[in-house]
């Protein structure tokens, strides 16, 4: 072969038949191709790769056999229809009757992400079921679906987080296909999709990468065990194999986005760290594509030099979530201090993280127990790139009952979270049902077919809930099918009562802000919170816009300071405001938005 082979070309079409590729340095004298119950061996190649050239027809199951073992599933399946235990299939991802010739991508800058769960979204839990739910997406108004990880694990129902074949597409999703008419579809509605994948640990229920060659190492470790090797002997291969990972999904499956999940947990001590090694190859993409490409990182660094860019010495990824943001607003509406939310209950948290992603940015952290963090420069590093909320997966789901806010939080308060978010400087994200305050709890969930590793995690979860005074009766199984049916959206109730109310809501903000270049500009040094009369009353400065906010359980009277009189501004109210606008006083309520000169610039 005349350059070096490549794992994620295991299967693909070639001259004389298709081209099988594996690195397998484990092996130690043979690698057999098993291929619809035959037995092929394959040629060395020097650095532990195995090669074979063989006529094979679009559908065929096979698998790996290292020095006559047993049957081993591909490092690379693109689809495993019996789980990752199972034989590998081939299937033609370059085939597919695409529609989106004309998609060029959407600016990430002013766009709002929808986070959804394909197995709960919808009752059917698949991906063709999901289509059907995508105008009402484009209703709400957002412009990023971001998909939780969709990669084959062990049985039916899980987050995705525990994957372990991560160039497949879990078959009770609809498998590698399925997603590949999702994107198409969303992409004729004028939506890009983003995915999460995990690159930080797979498994442990049928991770078999180590049985191939050294993927992990001790040298560092996760909370997961062992960390991937990104750094010691022979990882330039494991690289190799996430960067051919990252872009298989963003070609194969026209895919406009990834959300790496914890970054921080990817330990490389290279000079060039492999997030700069993924923002480089995904750059390259997009240049030979002609459309734009994004990755957002999930770290808890607090580090801007994530998304600074690489000639000025950042990683160059485009966007982080900014959990500090969710965690201010979340103590600001509920009054909640447990666990890590005891660092925002300090003075001034919520007027910190609305003007600037990061409350800890140097300082100390009380719930670390060490200081935190480095301060963003508004100057190098766009408000667009954070990506914040007021719920998401893990901190609705790592909850006891799963319970959101709606299950706590007053209607209004809701409404002004919503207000704070969506006129925010940073690219805001919902998590699916948050748009009309879904009744439905989003619960941790397992589908583990190891019995012991089953018990484990529900073991794991009561002892992890105990600290925070509730008793083991009160956990939900993570096993037991109730708990993800309860977890499945009810879209019934969205034209119901303050639910329609809360969708309505929703829409209008997203409306103003894509109509208002202030309330999407992420300029963070053109932000300012000025404090009201009393503790949770204040007014937010976008531009020549107004955010007035009254968390406080009393009318309060508010300095809107408007410049030229109110004319040209948007006021957008939440509970009981009393204020003056070009000479008249003016008392609003609840979920408000008073348009004071021209409606539109």
């Amino acid at each position: 072969m005349s350059q070096k082979p490549s794992i994620a070309a295991a299967g693909t079409h070639t001259e004389g038949g298709r081209e099988f590729t594996l690195w397998a340095p484990q092996a130690k004298e043979r690698v057999d191709l098993e291929l619809d119950g035959t037995r092929h061996g394959m040629e060395s190649l020097p650095g532990g790769w195995w090669t074979l050239r063989i006529p094979a027809g679009n559908g065929a199951r096979y698998g790996y056999r290292l020095d006559g073992g047993p049957v081993l599933p591909d490092p690379a399946a693109r689809r495993l229809p019996d789980g990752p235990h199972g034989l590998a299939q081939v299937v033609d991802l370059d085939e597919s009757a695409w529609t989106d010739d004309e998609w060029t991508g959407v600016e990430l800058r002013g766009s709002t992400i929808y986070e959804l769960h394909v197995g709960t979204f919808t009752p059917e839990g698949t991906l063709d079921a999901a289509i059907g739910r995508l105008d009402h997406l484009v209703e709400l108004g957002v412009d990023i679906v971001e998909l939780m990880p969709v990669t084959s694990f062990p049985g039916v129902h899980g987050w995705g987080y525990d994957g372990v074949a991560p160039f497949s597409v879990h078959e009770p999703y609809g498998g590698p296909l399925a997603l590949q008419r999702f994107v198409d579809a969303a992409h004729g509605r004028g939506l890009a999709v983003a995915l999460d994948v995990v690159h930080n640990h797979l498994g442990p229920d049928g991770n078999y990468l180590l049985s191939y060659g050294p993927y992990f190492t001790d040298r560092h470790h996760t909370p997961w065990g062992a960390a991937v090797n990104l750094d010691g002997p022979q990882s330039d291969d494991v690289r190799a194999y996430l960067v051919d990972n990252v872009i298989s999904w963003l070609r194969d499956y026209h895919l406009d986005a990834l959300r790496l999940d914890a970054v921080h947990e990817l330990h490389d001590d290279s000079a060039v760290h492999i997030l700069e090694e993924f923002t480089t190859a995904v750059d390259d993409l997009a240049e030979e594509n002609g459309r734009r490409m994004y990755l957002i990182a999930e770290s808890d660094r607090n580090d801007p030099r994530t998304v600074t860019p690489r000639d000025r010495g950042g990683l160059g990824l485009d966007a982080q979530w900014a959990d500090d943001v969710h965690h201010g607003l979340h103590v600001a509406l509920t009054g909640e201090t447990q666990g890590y939310y005891a660092d925002f209950v300090a003075p001034h948290a919520l007027e910190t993280v609305l003007t600037s992603p990061f409350f800890h940015a140097g300082t100390y952290s009380t719930f670390r127990g060490r200081t935190h963090g480095r301060p963003v420069d508004p100057d190098l590093v766009d408000g667009s790139a954070f990506v914040a909320s007021l719920q998401t997966h893990d901190q609705v789901g790592n909850r006891r009952a799963g319970d959101r806010l709606a299950a706590t939080v007053p209607y209004r308060r809701l409404a002004v979270g919503a207000a704070l978010l969506l006129t925010s400087p940073y690219t805001p994200m919902l998590f699916m049902g948050e748009e009309w305050a879904a009744s439905t709890p989003w619960q941790y969930f397992t589908d583990h077919t190891d019995a012991d590793l089953a018990e484990a995690v529900r073991d794991g979860r009561r002892e992890e809930f105990a600290t925070h005074g509730w008793t083991a009766d009160d956990v939900p199984d993570p096993q037991d099918v109730a708990t993800v049916n309860a977890s499945v959206l009810d879209w019934d109730e969205i034209g119901e009562g303050e639910h329609e109310r809360m969708f309505g809501w929703y829409r209008a903000l997203l409306a103003l802000r894509r109509s208002r270049p202030d309330l999407r500009s992420g300029d963070l040094a053109d932000v300012r919170v000025d404090p009201g009369p009393v503790d949770g009353a204040f007014v937010v400065v976008r531009g020549a816009h107004r955010v007035a906010v009254n968390l406080s359980s009393r009318e309060v009277d508010l300095d809107l300071d408007l410049p030229d009189g109110g004319h040209g501004s948007v006021v957008l109210l939440a509970l009981d405001v009393t204020t003056t606008i070009d000479g008249q006083r003016i008392h609003l309520a609840g979920d408000s938005v008073v348009v004071v000169g021209p409606a539109a610039e």
